[in-house]
């Protein structure tokens, strides 16, 4: 098997409106209506990173520990939108009403995120990755 590109990535929502609004509205991603409420893009740039993350390592990433807390739902999957200043991109999701998992920090291998749970719990990075631009 020679595996090209990563061809897409869609969180599966048990609330799509809710969903749609944080993708498309807070986010601002070019989301738009294919067929009632399931919306898409083929616009977006792909992924530049594709891993397994052991849930003790998120954890230990998001909250200092390797468990995780048990009043915040277990992601089952995590995605990382680059953006140009991860302190303003968080503070801007703060004022739409959104809970941060954690703010805007760097992380021992070189990347600044803050991260927050999506509508369908989908774990949610703002971030901003150097070596990604080189």
């Amino acid at each position: 098997m020679d595996v090209l590109f990563i061809a897409g990535f869609a969180a599966i929502a048990p609330d799509p409106v809710a969903s749609g609004a944080f993708y498309r509205d807070a986010l601002g991603l070019p989301l738009e209506v294919v067929s009632g409420n399931y919306i898409s893009s083929d616009g977006i740039d792909g992924a530049k990173h594709f891993a397994v993350w052991p849930l003790a390592d998120c954890a230990t990433s998001c909250f200092g520990t390797d468990g995780w807390p048990d009043d915040i739902p277990v992601p089952h999957a995590t995605i990382e939108f680059e953006v140009a200043d991860v302190a303003a991109a968080a503070a801007e999701l703060v004022d739409k009403g959104y809970t941060l998992v954690h703010d805007s920090r760097d992380e021992p291998w070189g990347q600044t995120v803050a991260r927050l749970l999506g509508p369908e719990g989908l774990l949610v990075g703002l971030s901003s990755t150097p070596w990604l631009h080189e």
